[in-house]
């Protein structure tokens, strides 16, 4: 199995234009973490015509709630949350500048799309595995929206946080290919 690749954030255009579908990257640097009820605050926020509580130039942004911090820890466990769920909003984001996301799961067209359109990247993160991500959170802030609680918006400062790049910025897709092959193999034991 090839090595990860280490990338320090932000991503810059250079960057995504190199990653692949299938590549693994260890991520250091900051990126924000923001799930649904964040999203949509961004959205109204746009839609208002004020500016996003971050610079989303080149940002990655996280989907996940962490769960509290234990004593001494700057964040609980953090696995990445179904990212369909953030699809109605991606779009937009991506065409602001937005670089990366961090999820679980499949993408819709219109988000693949985007991805093609303005060189960006969906991440798959590990899930069932939020404890040992964790580890990986040098520091977190809460940078908007604190009363949402763990929905809150948070800047994180990561080390070797670990990804998988899933859909890459040429409209390739690692789901896609897996289950291509899985057909492919599966003809061949059946003749």
């Amino acid at each position: 199995m090839e090595q990860a690749r280490r990338i320090t954030l932000p991503f810059t255009d250079e960057i995504v234009r190199g990653l692949r579908a299938g590549d693994r990257l260890l991520l250091s640097g900051t990126l924000y973490v923001a799930r649904d009820a964040a999203h949509k605050r961004m959205f109204e926020a746009l839609d208002r015509g004020d500016p996003l509580p971050f610079d989303i130039s080149g940002a990655t942004i996280y989907f996940m709630g962490p769960s509290p911090a234990r004593p001494g820890r700057p964040m609980g466990a953090g696995g990445p949350t179904t990212a369909s769920r953030m699809d109605p909003y991606s779009p937009r984001l991506v065409a602001l500048g937005l670089k990366a996301m961090i999820g679980k799961g499949t993408r819709s067209a219109a988000v693949r799309e985007a991805l093609r359109e303005h060189n960006a990247v969906f991440l798959g993160g590990i899930g069932g595995a939020g404890a040992l991500l964790s580890k990986s959170v040098e520091s977190s802030e809460v940078v908007a929206y604190d009363d949402l609680g763990p929905e809150a918006l948070r800047r994180l400062t990561v080390k070797d946080l670990p990804v998988t790049v899933i859909d890459d910025a040429t409209g390739r897709d690692l789901y896609e290919e897996g289950r291509a092959r899985y057909r492919t193999i599966g003809r061949a034991h059946t003749h």
